[in-house]
């Protein structure tokens, strides 16, 4: 029988590039969910002394433990064995797993060769879907030259070439907010956006459906945010031509100052919000997972009856996403009014956990002073000299695992559900 006729009879194979952080869990939620039936995982170098270094770095983890446990329990035993050093085969709870230790550039991985279908890029090095596959420091287009029908980027994708556009083959997706975008035809390079992003979509689309709250003036969010591999453990020198000198700085004690895209790359999965001011900053702390948005919104309030005050309350708010939670099935999101800190809340497996007990809202009037308008004719500014317009200001708080509880856990979802089309 040819290899080809032995490869499309093989059960679902997932490719993995990127042992990271986003990549080890993207293996640990695989491994959990049994829909891959096989996994590939490429490093591409070596890693420690071969095989049992290998084997204890996607065992244990200094945020979640160990596999087993974190899978299993606290009495579970070790579900990863080395099946061949030479080959990079393990086994683990039952999957097999190959692990390539030899190309870095993604078109040198061979996909093809082990009936992969669909790649979870994890690196955040091949960010830019313009680059050709040629791209001598390698491009995410060499996942789709080598075998891959889809390739999903980990991160934003983001263009070093500003005069270049997107190009009409990728797509931005979130999943349980707009993953029913996706086209077989169209889109062989999907980006998951963020975690920020995921966690904030979740956030917004639940005030955006309900028609009190969905005139929205104005918003801006701040996540208090855990700290990643691109920060400094230790004070160090910048790169030549480095902008944001506090990321070289010490992560383990200091409050940081950084920026975030997720306002720009929200706009992608919800069209809606491309009419709003939306701001969005990021203030990185020391820990090691489990952010939280502070989410400021302004609504266009319409006045009760005996227009004393907007209906928009803290209550209004609350039983918007206490409705939304209900309502689905998923439970991609989640409303609590206990009294979290952000340990409580690691692992937990949705896109967003909202903080109810501490959401709260203002009313107030804000006066235009219409000579500042344009556009308004000078008859109407000469009779109407301002207009007193009714809002609510609210500030809505709401947790987020930025590894594996909220991020790894719904890529994994994209990942399932784009499989299960391109079939």
């Amino acid at each position: 029988m040819a290899k080809t006729e032995i490869l499309e009879n093989r059960p679902p194979v997932l490719g993995i590039n990127g042992m990271g952080r986003i990549g080890k869990l993207t293996l640990w939620h695989h491994i959990g969910r049994k829909y891959f039936k096989e996994i590939v995982i490429n490093q591409g170098r070596g890693i420690g002394k071969g095989m049992d270094a290998v084997a204890q770095m996607l065992e244990k983890d200094s945020t979640y433990g160990s596999i087993h446990r974190f899978l299993y329990g606290v009495k579970s035993s070790r579900i990863i064995e080395i099946v061949d050093e030479k080959k990079g085969k393990l086994l683990i709870d039952g999957i097999p797993v190959t692990v390539l230790r030899e190309a870095r550039n993604p078109a040198d991985i061979p996909w093809r060769d082990y009936g992969v279908d669909i790649v979870v890029e994890c690196t955040g090095k091949f960010r830019d879907p313009t680059l050709s596959v040629d791209d001598k420091k390698g491009s995410i287009r060499g996942h789709l030259a080598r075998g891959a029908k889809v390739v999903i980027n980990s991160s934003a994708f983001k263009i070093k070439n500003k005069a270049l556009s997107m190009p009409d083959d990728c797509v931005t997706l979130i999943y349980g907010i707009n993953h029913h975008a996706f086209d077989k035809n169209k889109h062989p390079l999907v980006s998951a956006a963020s975690c920020t992003t995921t966690g904030l979509a979740h956030m917004v689309k639940p005030l955006l459906n309900n028609e009190a709250t969905s005139r929205i003036l104005t918003a801006s969010m701040s996540t208090v945010h855990a700290v990643t591999n691109s920060q400094s453990v230790l004070d160090s020198v910048p790169k030549d031509g480095e902008k944001d000198l506090r990321k070289t700085r010490s992560i383990l004690n200091n409050i940081i100052l950084t920026s975030t895209n997720a306002a720009e790359a929200l706009g992608q999965v919800i069209p809606e919000v491309q009419n709003i001011g939306f701001m969005a900053d990021s203030i990185r702390v020391p820990t090691n997972t489990e952010s939280l948005i502070v989410l400021n919104v302004t609504f266009q309030a319409t006045p009760t009856k005996d227009k004393s005050t907007p209906p928009i309350t803290t209550k209004t708010l609350n039983n918007i996403y206490k409705k939304a939670w209900e309502n689905d099935p998923e439970h991609l999101l989640i409303y609590s009014e206990e009294q979290n800190v952000s340990a409580d809340l690691i692992g937990v497996d949705a896109a967003i956990v909202i903080e109810g007990q501490f959401n709260h809202t203002r009313t107030a009037f804000i006066n235009i002073d219409l000579s500042h308008v344009s556009g308004i004719p000078d008859e109407i500014k000469k009779s109407v000299s301002s207009l007193k317009i009714p809002v609510v200001h609210a500030k809505i708080f709401g947790w987020y695992d930025n590894e594996y509880g909220s991020y790894t856990n719904r890529m994994g979802d994209l990942t399932v559900y784009i499989h299960k089309i391109i079939q």
